[in-house]
Order: structure tokens, then sequence, then C-alpha cells
């Protein structure tokens, strides 16, 4: 039911340069973090294209500003023992990318590895906005760099060497959903040379909606040290407030030229009983 070919929709990967934002907010299926409340879903209106948004961020962390960034954050886990449950806390990192509309704030995707420390197993996990189909899950597959460089200049790429993953979605709330799958390390490898990761989900109406996410900075923020999450945080909070002040601006804007074309109309429309008002007035003139 999926066509790789609309994955490589050139169209989806050139949306990718108009918005990519990385904030403090992690995927809800992860116990260590939560969406916030000012989060709210996209639907992207598109065949094969994702929304497209201007919002910047500031970095968080470093000189260099990355879309990826690693959050970690202390978990309560608990795990039986025996007929007893013991209480154990554990470091969960979320190496994260996330993508907003510039405009409303809304997510348009979000791609994470998650680790939980202790364990060797790590997952992808990926959220759309509501308004998929949900049993077809998700895909996702890796360009080189090579792949992403022609796909974004709108050449023929060889969609046979893709090796796309099948995600299943997992959780969803008022953000989106999320689908994850195991990672392994070899996939891992293969998003730390990779340029891009294309993921495909289906509407209700069953058309493929492609969700582009680039993979720059993705290794550095993989193997470093995680973010300060207070720094983060005051980050995330001055992008949401040029985000509301866009929001206002844009909302004034409409109201203005709402009341320009309501005073042009009354001039060009006069009022019941004018005319014919005018038209007295001039008899008695005569």
């Amino acid at each position: 039911m999926f066509d790789m070919v609309s994955i490589g929709s050139a169209r989806s990967v050139v949306a990718l340069r108009s918005v990519s934002v990385a904030l403090a907010v992690a995927l809800a299926a992860s116990p260590a973090f939560a969406q916030k409340k000012d989060a709210a879903p996209a639907k992207p209106a598109a065949k094969t294209e994702a929304a497209k948004g201007d919002g910047k961020a500031a970095a968080a962390a470093g000189d260099k500003q990355s879309a990826w960034v690693k959050l970690c954050e202390k978990a309560a886990m608990v795990k039986k023992e025996g007929d007893k449950e013991v209480k154990d806390e554990k470091s969960i990192c979320l190496t994260h990318h996330e993508r907003l509309d510039g405009n409303t704030g809304m997510v348009l995707v979000s791609a994470a590895i998650r680790e939980v420390e202790g364990q060797d197993k790590k997952s992808l996990m990926i959220m759309v906005p509501l308004g998929m189909a949900i049993p077809p899950g998700v895909r996702a597959a890796v360009y080189t760099k090579d792949q992403w460089d022609k796909a974004a200049k709108n050449e023929k790429i060889d969609e046979k060497a893709l090796k796309p993953l099948e995600l299943k979605y997992s959780l969803c709330h008022p953000a989106g959903c999320t689908a994850e799958v195991e990672a392994d390390g070899a996939f891992i490898d293969t998003m730390k040379a990779g340029g891009g990761i294309m993921v495909l989900a289906l509407n209700a109406a069953a058309q493929p909606i492609g969700f582009p996410v680039p993979l720059e900075g993705f290794k550095a923020a993989f193997e470093g040290a995680p973010v300060d999450n207070e720094k983060y945080a005051q980050a995330r909070g001055q992008l949401m407030q040029q985000i509301r002040q866009r929001q206002a601006q844009m909302v004034e804007k409409m109201k203005e030229e709402q009341k320009a074309k309501q005073e042009a109309a009354k001039l060009l429309d006069p009022p019941p009983g004018a005319a014919n008002a005018a038209a007295a007035g001039a008899d008695k003139k005569k």
C-alpha cells in the first residue's frame, strides 16, 4: 500500500529547508518526557508534502546550532524481582529532532532515538500529526547524502536501494501519534552517515504524506553529551513566545484588512434609500 516513490518526492525533501526546529519537548511515549500542553496537531494538506513553516530556535548547546539535540533525564523504573516490585532510577536519553510550523507552533514531525541506561536495546520513535490512518503504521527510509541531494534536485534515485523500516503506532495524544520500532546498531550507523530520513504515513483518505527529517547534526548529537535541560527549556520558551507574538500580529493584520474591506464596501455600496434621498434632493434644487 505504501509507495517508496512517494517517499522519494523531491517536493517533500525541499520542504525540510523551510523549517528545522528542535525543541526540549520529547515524545510522550517516553516516561521521562511529556508533551507540553501548548503543542497542537498539524494536518498537512498536500499529498506527499509536509506542511511548511519558518520558525527558528535558539541553540541550546555548544556554539553550533543543530536541529538534533540529546535530552537526558532521570526516571523512576519499576521492575519485578520475584514477588516484589523494586524501584530503580534510570537515565533515559532521546537524541531528538522536531519540526514545527513557524506560524502556529504545531508539530509537523518529530523523530528520536531513545536509549535507556543499562539496556542495549534502542528505539526509533517518530511522531506525525493526528489524522493519519492507524493500521498501516509508518514507514521510514534513510537516504544517503547523495540520494538526499539528488532528491532535493528532483533527480532520479534508485528506490530499490532503500531499506524502509515499518513502525507501528504505540500512542496518540493531542500533539500527534507516535510510532516506534527497535533500532539496532546497523540502522543507527546508517543514520549517522545518512543525509535524511523520509517518513511516510497514510492519511484517513489513504493518501501518502511525506515528512522529511534531515540528519545533519545527528551523529554529533548522538555521540555527544546531553544539553543542559534548563537552558534548552528557556530556548524553547523564547521560541514559543516569538510564535505567539507572530500569531497576534497575524490576527491584528487580518482585523485591519477586514476593516479596510468593510470601509471600501460602504463607499461602493451606499446603504438602502441613499440613492432615493439623493434623487429627491436633486429634484428640490430644480
